[in-house]
């Protein structure tokens, strides 16, 4: 969805947005990085395989997919990531990998990691690499009406090492 239209959403919902213009980049870490926002504030949009359907997982940019807690949480028989081949065609007004997390306008469920839904405000890519969009997290959640589980990877604590790895 191009930002022009995303706005046109937004604003025929009476939503409140900022649109924040950064530099290009392409990861969510850099993209907060250039947009000075922290990585547990902006939002990523990851694209998964649940069984045989695409659906969008929206966590924090600075955390990692448990892809076997969201197959366990929705019941699913099998919950992969989904290659750029299989989902580039569903947004053909984004660039690629920065689609905003509105499943709903392209027919696609959304999953939101429940540490996202205690935020107040949440920030995404706007379609494009180069803007990210702001609002209030209320309002995203009662457009899009994702469904929040935990399906962030934790990091655990090595005793032995006292060393951070990801699970």
């Amino acid at each position: 969805m191009s930002l022009n239209k995303l706005k046109e959403f937004l604003e025929a919902n009476n939503i409140k947005y900022q649109v924040v213009q950064h530099s290009q980049a392409y990861t969510a870490q850099e993209i907060a990085s250039r947009a000075h926002i922290s990585g547990q504030e902006l939002a990523k949009t990851v694209m998964l395989k649940v069984d045989n359907d695409l659906a969008m997982a929206v966590l924090p940019a600075s955390e990692h997919v448990d892809l076997t807690a969201i197959k366990e949480q929705i019941g699913a028989e099998s919950v992969r990531l989904a290659a750029e081949l299989e989902f580039a065609g569903c947004f053909p007004d984004c660039e690629t990998g920065a689609m905003p997390p509105f499943g709903n306008l392209y027919g696609l469920p959304v999953l939101v990691e429940e540490t996202l839904a205690r935020d107040q405000q949440i920030a995404f890519n706007a379609g494009s690499h180069t803007e990210l969009m702001q609002l209030a997290y209320e309002d995203f959640a009662r457009l899009v009406n994702p469904r929040v589980i935990q399906f962030r990877r934790q990091k655990v604590r090595r005793a032995a090492a006292g060393e951070d790895r990801l699970w």
